[in-house]
């Protein structure tokens, strides 16, 4: 058991939440990385207790081509502004983990200038990989190299080389002995020497206990690069893929598929692949972009935080902000965000009070980090999965259909489960609980004892105001209570039970009108009235001119 088992991570690409330039042009330093330091509190209340940041270092332009590893990029700032950001992380239980990028350099980096001015007597031209003085490239050099992605910028390292291999060390020995950071997410993981990356691996467990190296892989046999020999964890692209695209198209059996074979990969055992988890990050477009029904936005983080593996959520993303990844440009998937411009957001927003739920439920379970996982019900649109650890059995309910969903599936030993989202509490009957969950979402359940009370920390969460508030009682339901209620008609049934609010008759109203602009109204009310409603969010709405999308909009606030 280390620290990143039991981690939630918030990913940050510095230069873009800063709002720095997008070329470096070597000036003075300007201090943009301390507009980070007020996030940290925020990072720790959404229940996240690691950061990955990067990159960091200085560069040319994006970052990935570094120009010098042991000083802070000048746009965000000194090695002081760095040490800070860290140690106010870790006062707060938070964990910070670099980029490093090591498969590639600027050809700002020193040895690759050393190169140009002195070609075949530089010291350095063995660092680099088929450096060919007969070739030529777009800079006019006078020779050629290899480079990452056809790109030119991007110059390919020798890792081979056991000088190369001793300065990237050494490179981590710095960060770690004047920034103290826990780990380092490997850029381009995949095209890495594994001679090297098992070297990274040694050095990992002599600098620092439970140094964790993550690598960023994107394609492939994840086993290849997660062992005892080599890295800790990769980027989970795979799942990536299936939670998005298994939402858009109404088909769980993806998503199930891919988690089983990815469980397959590590032995089907809990302690085999701990894969990092993510929905989007600083290469491909937001989550709340690429799903075509917004309200999915549920089930998916729910998945994303109860099944196995380490989840990851990008700075911004927690609030549902957009990104759309751009031909030529990955600027929009970057921003900049401004602290003081979220403040009621930070206070108000329903998808961000969501995300903090599930962050503070992961950190409370076990399971959800220590657990194997049982696949216990799958239909396109309906799934359930328990996680089980030390004789505790934790269940999964999601429904990506817009209608309620029934479930009767089976539960570990204890009398009773509560929903971790709802506070509802059911009763085991014959070893199984029957529940109902709301379109478009999803439920936690776990195990209550005879006596035992739920934590008061794990707050119910709604997604609309006609449901239980915090305070409301805490409702028991047992089998035999369900089934009484089969013969009522769908406005009798406790999901339906509640008054409805000044919103729902604004819905009504929009419904009965059935003008796109009645339904679009009514959509940008209940988001005024749910928290921050950003102009991209307007623009969403506005820009869905589809009746039938509006109205499936209107019913995933239910």
């Amino acid at each position: 058991m280390a620290w990143y088992d039991e981690s939630n991570f918030y990913h940050i690409y510095p230069l873009g939440m800063c709002g720095a330039p997008f070329e470096n042009k070597y000036e003075e330093p300007v201090h943009r990385l301390r507009n980070l330091f007020p996030w940290i509190d925020h990072i720790k209340n959404i229940g996240c207790n690691a950061i990955y940041i990067g990159p960091l270092f200085e560069s040319v332009g994006h970052g990935y081509e570094t120009t010098d590893y042991r000083k802070l990029d000048s746009r965000l700032g000194t090695n002081d502004d760095l040490k800070e950001f860290v140690r106010l992380c870790h006062e707060k239980g938070i964990r910070v983990i670099f980029d490093g990028v090591f498969n590639h350099v600027g050809r700002d980096f020193f040895a690759f200038k050393d190169l140009k001015n002195n070609r075949e007597n530089s010291p350095y031209k063995d660092w680099f990989c088929n450096v060919n003085f007969w070739g030529n490239n777009e800079y006019n050099d006078g020779f050629s190299y290899d480079n990452w992605g056809g790109y030119n910028l991007l110059v390919k390292l020798n890792q081979y080389h056991p000088d190369v291999r001793n300065y990237l060390c050494d490179v981590i020995r710095f960060w770690v002995s004047e920034f103290d950071v826990d780990g380092i997410r490997l850029d381009a993981a995949d095209v890495l020497a594994f001679d090297f990356m098992k070297a990274l691996r040694q050095l990992a467990n002599e600098v620092k206990p439970d140094f964790w190296l993550m690598g960023e892989v994107i394609h492939g046999d994840y086993t290849r690069w997660v062992n005892e020999g080599t890295l800790h964890s990769v980027t989970n692209y795979h799942l990536h893929k299936a939670l998005f695209s298994g939402h858009n198209d109404h088909n769980f059996f993806e998503i199930a598929h891919t988690v089983k074979r990815l469980y397959g990969m590590g032995g089907n055992r809990p302690e085999g692949l701990k894969l990092y988890n993510f929905v989007d990050n600083h290469d491909v477009e937001r989550i709340y972009t690429k799903l075509s029904n917004k309200a999915h936005f549920y089930p998916v983080h729910i998945l994303m935080y109860t099944l196995p593996g380490i989840p990851s959520i990008y700075y911004g993303s927690e609030f549902a902000i957009e990104g759309k990844k751009e031909k030529w440009s990955d600027a929009s998937l970057r921003p900049c965000l401004n602290f003081e411009e979220y403040e009621n957001a930070r206070k108000e927003n329903p998808y961000m009070q969501f995300v903090k739920a599930l962050g503070e439920i992961r950190l409370a379970e076990p399971a959800f980090s220590y657990g194997d996982y049982n696949e216990v019900m799958l239909t396109n649109r309906q799934y359930a999965y328990s996680r089980n650890w030390n004789g505790r059995s934790v269940l999964v309910t999601v429904n990506n259909d817009d209608n309620h969903a029934h479930f009767d599936i089976p539960v570990g030993s204890a009398p009773k489960y509560y929903g971790a989202l709802s506070k509802q509490i059911v009763s085991v009957n014959n070893g199984r609980i029957s529940v109902d969950v709301p379109g478009n979402y999803g439920e936690i359940w776990l195990p209550l004892q005879d006596g035992e009370e739920i934590p008061e920390k794990v707050e119910p969460v709604v997604m609309e105001e006609s449901k239980q508030s915090d305070t409301a009682d805490i409702e028991e339901i047992s089998v035999e209570e369900k089934d009484s209620t089969k013969e009522k008609a769908p406005s009798e049934t406790p999901i339906e039970q509640s008054a409805p609010s000044s919103d729902e008759t604004a819905l009504k109203n929009a419904f009965e009108e059935g003008k796109i602009a009645g339904l679009q109204k009514a959509i940008i009310a209940i988001m005024e009235k749910n928290g921050y409603v950003t102009d991209q969010m307007r623009r969403d709405v506005y820009n869905n001119t589809h009746h039938d999308s509006l109205v499936n909009w209107v019913k995933s606030f239910r």
